[in-house]
């Protein structure tokens, strides 16, 4: 229920930062940006953009992990701004920050006024990966697969093994 809210949010995020128009800022530099992104994220294959959900995820889980450990929130502060920067360099997919950036692309791609076109020296011909078909198959279906990989697998069920089935052992030596 959370992913299905988490959608909407981003989804409509998107078409109330569309209707805002602040894509034309920069003479059209931000809508650009938000295009390329989009069409680049619309345009991986399924196995590229499922181990990128896999990453992802182990490392935004890792910094869940981390916060618990810390004591302050200084501490918690610093752990997940530490843990950014490598989710954003790396250009990782998640699936629901992929809700809002490729709806975005898709929403300037259909409705952007022919002078934004004019702007940017693009057509919407230039974005051909970007299609609703990609986004929802190509890319967040592959990218939600990963994200739960990567935080259920690669990160639970390892912290699941190395302390629960620790604590079942010392558990079974006392009754022992």
């Amino acid at each position: 229920m959370a992913f299905v809210g988490n959608c909407v949010g981003a989804f409509v995020t998107a078409g109330l930062m569309f209707c805002t128009t602040q894509y034309t800022f920069g003479a059209g530099s931000v809508g650009l940006a938000a295009l390329t992104t989009a069409n680049t994220k619309a345009s991986l294959a399924f196995v590229p953009a499922l181990t990128l959900g896999i990453m992802c995820n182990a490392l935004v889980c890792l910094a869940v992990w981390m916060c618990y450990g810390a004591r302050t929130t200084i501490d918690r502060v610093v752990t997940v701004v530490r843990r950014s920067p490598p989710l954003l360099r790396r250009a990782f997919e998640h699936s629901i920050a992929n809700v809002y950036f490729i709806p975005m692309g898709l929403f300037i791609k259909a409705a952007a006024p022919d002078s934004f076109w004019t702007s940017i020296g693009k057509t919407r011909a230039d974005f051909s990966a970007l299609t609703w078909e990609n986004f929802l198959v190509g890319n967040l279906l592959p990218v939600t697969i990963g994200n739960i990989i990567g935080g259920s697998v690669m990160v639970a069920a390892v912290y699941w093994f190395v302390y629960l089935r620790h604590d079942q052992r010392r558990c079974l030596e006392r009754q022992g």
